[in-house]
């Protein structure tokens, strides 16, 4: 059935609110889901979404820190969140809506040294994604109908960064990074929507760090930000976009939205 969502980590709902209720108004998504709120529930801007139609709103918080949000101008059926790794620190949320299961993702970054032993964060990293894969398999994702989407921290193909010689050994990209990427895909039977209509080796990013000021306007970008869909939901695909007007906005978040249309 038809269904028209988006993810975009939104780098602080607050500071963004904003931009966000400027993209759900030009964009016009059923759903939203947002990554890196940054804000305990109790602060969430919930009237701001609340309206401008988005009335069915699910969000998981953490102030200054993580924090993922599912808002909707179609009731939730079921809505839910899921601690990983025993650690709460608020990178999962899913609510099933119009016969379909979404689920909303932050991956851990995996601070800046891609040794598990030298960096807990990247072990943190590594545990999460395999996780992912585990609860794939155990929960049987690929026999129902599951869209999951979100910040998952990893450009996993060469053609998802800007320079893959020069960045291969940097977290986000390494080799490991992307092993866990395609169990994970493996273990859900999930189809890679954005690389269904933008085969490879066309480059397609997402995100365009703060640290290089000329980095968008240069593309030197990434693709960590994904829709992903199981495979009863591969005859609905109609469309996957990347909305890099976004980027061009006063104060934009590092990442842009990205819009998936089941048909």
């Amino acid at each position: 059935m038809p269904l028209r969502l988006a993810t975009w980590n939104v780098n602080s709902i607050r500071a963004r609110i904003g931009h966000l209720k400027r993209f759900l108004d030009e964009a016009r998504p059923d759903v939203i889901c947002c990554q890196e709120t940054k804000v305990n529930n109790d602060a969430f801007p919930y009237a701001a979404l609340r309206e401008i139609g988005y009335r069915h709103i699910l969000a998981v918080g953490q102030k200054a820190y993580h924090g993922v949000a599912i808002a909707s101008r179609l009731p939730f059926e079921e809505e839910g969140a899921r601690v990983w790794c025993k650690k709460d620190d608020k990178r999962h949320a899913f609510v099933r809506l119009n016969g379909v299961e979404l689920h909303n993702f932050y991956v851990p970054a995996g601070g800046d040294v891609p040794d598990p032993e030298t960096n807990d964060k990247f072990a943190h990293k590594l545990r999460f994604l395999k996780e992912m894969a585990s609860w794939c398999r155990r929960e049987r994702v690929k026999e129902r109908p599951i869209v999951l989407v979100g910040d998952l921290n990893v450009a996993p193909l060469d053609c998802d960064v800007w320079n893959h010689k020069r960045l291969v050994r940097s977290v986000g990209h390494t080799p490991v990074e992307s092993a866990h990427m395609a169990r994970l895909l493996k273990a859900g039977g999930f189809l890679d929507a954005a690389r269904h209509f933008a085969q490879p080796p066309a480059p397609l990013y997402t995100w365009w760090g703060y640290r290089f000021l000329q980095a968008f306007a240069k593309d030197y970008g990434w693709r960590l930000d994904h829709v992903w869909v199981t495979p009863s939901l591969v005859s609905s695909l109609a469309r996957v976009e990347v909305v890099k007007t976004t980027r061009t906005w006063e104060r934009p978040s590092d990442h842009v939205p990205v819009l998936l249309e089941l048909g």
